[in-house]
């Protein structure tokens, strides 16, 4: 019975049914007419009733092809839901997309550009979640999520890297502190402070210590915190200087007692990057993603 119950048949039977004749609904599905009763026979025969009374005037439905027909209607409309949903999955208009994110990134410029997607893609639903940039880059190439935005490109394969925007890292002191107004600082010139840095292998902290390697210098780390806005506060509270990025930290900006300098070092300026799993190894739904979130950019 199974083996006659296939999707084409019910389509033949509902199409005979709405039409009110075999030949109707063989033209609208475009069968031949006997492929069409042929179909309708067999099932008939399987399913050991009628479904239709045949008369010269046309057929009509018996109870049990009103049953069917009522059901099968529900069928093909799983059916063409299904077919449509998976479709729309390998287009990427449709499923779940798993981002990881520095925090630079998520207090720039994601929560607008997540919210515009949002609305533009409904039928797509992003989870996301902080992380430091070298754990997102395992976790691309580990599976474990499916899109990342990172502040540097570390050569991976089987990983890419689309430029996504930039930043700059500023020198972070009290307000009335004497480097105010002393001008373009370089990092030699304040290593002499106790720096107030982020725990952890956070890329901020990173650039800064291979910048002071680079001189042959260390950095006199006074505390350790585990978000730019405690670091900010500990600044304000005269505790020791912070490399941050300034617009991370906008908002501590502007209601604390600090100042961002301005670093003149190469190594200050960031690039952010979006990364993905290269080719076909990608979601979909997470490539539609990160052309939206260049578009927007």
């Amino acid at each position: 019975m199974s083996e006659r119950m296939d999707l084409l048949t019910l389509r033949v039977v509902i199409a005979v049914a709405e039409s009110g004749s075999i030949s109707a609904g063989a033209d609208r599905l475009q069968l031949a007419v006997a492929a069409a009763s042929a179909r309708i026979s067999s099932l008939e025969s399987a399913l050991g009733i009628r479904i239709f009374e045949r008369s010269p005037r046309g057929v009509e439905l018996t109870s049990a092809g009103r049953l069917l027909v009522q059901r099968g209607r529900e069928l093909l409309a799983d059916s063409d839901k299904l077919v449509n949903d998976l479709r729309d999955l390998s287009l990427g208009l449709a499923g779940n997309v798993r981002m990881l994110a520095n925090a630079s990134a998520l207090l720039e410029v994601l929560p607008a550009r997540l919210q515009a997607f949002s609305r533009s893609h409904p039928r797509i639903r992003v989870e996301v979640e902080e992380r430091i940039s070298p754990e997102i880059a395992s976790a691309l190439l580990d599976g474990r999520t499916d899109i990342g935005v990172v502040d540097t490109q570390t050569p991976s394969p089987g990983l890419e890297f689309l430029p996504f925007f930039r930043d700059r890292l500023a020198l972070v002191v009290p307000r009335g502190h004497a480097l105010v107004g002393a001008g373009p600082l370089r990092l030699e010139d304040v290593l002499d402070q106790k720096f107030i840095v982020l725990t952890g292998a956070a890329a901020v902290s990173t650039r800064l210590y291979n910048a002071a390697s680079v001189l042959g210098r260390s950095v006199q780390v006074g505390l350790q915190m585990r978000s730019f806005d405690a670091a900010c506060r500990m600044v304000a509270a005269d505790l020791g200087v912070a490399v941050l990025p300034s617009a991370a930290i906008a908002p501590q900006l502007r209601h604390l007692p600090l100042e961002a300098l301005p670093l003149a070092e190469d190594w200050a300026d960031r690039t952010h990057y979006l990364a993905l799993r290269t080719g076909n190894d990608a979601p979909a739904a997470a490539r539609t993603l990160a052309q939206a979130l260049l578009v927007d950019g």
